[in-house]
């Protein structure tokens, strides 16, 4: 081959060579791109996505249900409860309904909304002074109900007794009035947690002479513990824990 043509011909041996390295390339990939992650880790979903639910949910604009209609649904539970208890009230008995307060009788929602859902207790305590929850409706029919009934109503709150004034102002704002009793948390509660404070405060109703026909909260800590209610309704509440 003369000088020319080696010229001429190089091109094409290195397209060539090209063509082929690619092909071998090719060949040796996997038919579709491959990913790896840590099944275990990937069980816990993302915050983000869990805070957009959360919202959804309050909202009813999901798949994963609606807040109003899950407590209007617990509050009838409640309700029909009730009425049938009081129908077969002993001569004398003094029946008590208990109720919580937050996320049971009043909505604290756009406090943690306009919080992003995280809990700094300064600042929630400021709003709660400012008295301005709204009533959560099937508890304030339930409310309305027991009073009808002649049973009696002891609001159990883990709300300091700090917030007295304003807890009993928003509460009559928003229709809840002629309660029997309201039992806050101590100052020097030390670290006794919400379910001990709260049990202990039904055995002291108990102590009174009351029975404890029906107990309605949206913690798990709001209902049990020794002594417990004939009947203890729970209300859905995706949006904190409290032991």
């Amino acid at each position: 081959m003369n000088k020319c043509a080696s010229i001429l011909a190089a091109p094409l041996i290195l397209a060539m060579g090209l063509a082929i390295g690619l092909s071998s390339l090719s060949a040796q990939q996997p038919p579709s791109p491959a990913f790896s992650a840590d099944a275990a880790a990937e069980r816990i979903p993302n915050l983000g996505t869990l805070k957009t639910e959360l919202k959804e949910y309050h909202d009813c604009t999901c798949k994963c249900g609606c807040y109003a209609h899950d407590l209007d649904v617990q509050g009838d539970h409640a309700i029909a409860f009730l009425r049938a208890r009081a129908a077969n009230r002993k001569p004398h008995e003094k029946l008590a309904l208990i109720l919580d307060i937050d996320e049971t009788s009043l909505s604290t929602y756009a406090e943690m909304l306009g919080a992003d859902f995280a809990y700094n207790k300064s600042v929630f305590d400021q709003w709660l002074d400012t008295a301005q929850a709204p009533a959560i409706p099937g508890t304030l029919r339930l409310y309305k109900e027991a009073q009808r009934l002649g049973v009696s109503i002891i609001f159990i709150t883990g709300r300091d007794e700090a917030q007295r004034a304003a807890t009993e102002r928003n509460l009559r704002a928003q229709g809840f009035d002629n309660w029997k009793l309201l039992v806050m948390r101590p100052a020097d509660h030390g670290s006794q947690t919400i379910g001990a404070f709260k049990s202990k405060a039904r055995g002291q109703v108990v102590a009174a002479g009351y029975t404890l026909a029906l107990s309605v909260g949206d913690q798990w800590s709001d209902l049990r513990g020794k002594p417990e209610a004939e009947f203890s309704v729970k209300y859905p509440d995706p949006y904190y824990f409290i032991p």
